[in-house]
């Protein structure tokens, strides 16, 4: 179990082929994920035969490096406004986010959506502008086109003042100046540690976790996905569901199998404490949106609001008499 204050929980926000897949990619490897004669998996967050075939992100993905004695918990966003659900639910869990911007292209509407809700939650922001050896990369420009998309969106003086880093994913190489060529990707981990916040809560407190996603798996069934917002929470462990809009009523169940997500794999464990975003099996009817309770204390956290939905259709039997 990772202490409190050595967790750092944050998203990936960028348009697609921008970078961020590669950017994770190169965290992992920097981060000691794979051995020395393992072979490497390029574009690890895009696992979907549909993503890898287009090169985008539908369905968010969790991963996690250590560095320092820190573990970061790396969540990467669709980078698309169609799936907002599922934008919205994974910004619960993080404290922060990176901002990845073209240094080409500068900030696309995608960016803009996705780093909107991630304003309106108060997160930390670090930018980060990729691709800074592209020969059309145009550095000051976009970053001024960043800073008037911060300010057309209301960010607070602390959001509109965030550090910025000059980055290369393909090279895997970040720097604190444009004019400067990175090394290694240590900058970027430093920020992460140094700017981003560790996770709020009470570790002593009654358990509570609200399920953001779920997944699934032939061997287990339906598998939570969320983070641990308040005490511990282990293996084997009596707890109740509830629901903070009531649509069933609390009900008791027990956590089978716990994971943390470490690099690539989902790695069993006995217990996992505030901040700790985990993957947890053996209740059949969770939903996204439940909150999972110690016994004694079932209650139910608020659930992000979903945006409406811009066009609904109705797929039915024709009835025509013709």
């Amino acid at each position: 179990m990772t202490d409190q204050k050595n967790i750092r929980n944050i998203a990936i926000i960028a348009h697609v082929d921008h970078g961020k897949t590669t950017l994770v990619d190169e965290m992992l490897k920097q981060g000691g994920i794979y051995r020395e004669n393992q072979a490497v998996v390029d574009r690890v967050m895009d696992s979907g035969d549909l993503e890898r075939e287009r090169g985008i992100t539908i369905l968010a993905k969790n991963t996690a490096v250590h560095y320092k004695g820190t573990k970061i918990n790396i969540v990467d966003t669709p980078g698309h406004a169609d799936f907002g659900g599922e934008v919205e639910r994974i910004l619960k869990m993080v404290n922060g986010v990176l901002l990845l911007v073209d240094a080409a292209e500068g900030p696309m509407p995608q960016t803009r959506f996705v780093l909107q809700k991630a304003l309106e939650l108060g997160h930390k922001v670090i930018v980060v502008v990729n691709k800074i050896d592209r020969l059309d990369a145009r550095v000051e420009e976009v970053m001024d086109e960043v800073l008037e998309l911060l300010l057309d969106l209301n960010a607070t003086d602390e959001q509109f003042e965030s550090p910025t880093l000059f980055c290369s994913a393909r090279q895997g190489i970040a720097s604190y100046s444009p004019n400067e060529t990175g090394v290694n990707l240590d900058p970027l981990f430093d920020t992460i540690v140094n700017y981003i916040p560790a996770p709020e809560g009470d570790p002593t407190a009654p358990m509570q976790m609200l399920v953001s996603s779920i997944d699934y798996n032939d061997y287990v069934g339906r598998i939570a996905v969320g983070r641990v917002e308040r005490g511990k929470i282990h293996a084997n462990q009596e707890v109740m569901v509830c629901d903070y809009h009531e649509k069933h009523a609390p009900y008791k169940a027990k956590v089978v199998n716990l994971y943390q997500i470490d690099g690539l794999k989902r790695v069993p464990a006995e217990n996992a404490t505030v901040g700790d975003i985990v993957c947890l099996s053996g209740i059949t009817d969770i939903s996204i949106g439940d909150t999972i309770t110690a016994v004694d204390t079932p209650e139910a956290l608020s659930f992000v609001k979903i945006d409406e939905p811009t066009i609904e259709m109705t797929f039915a039997v024709n009835d025509s008499p013709f």
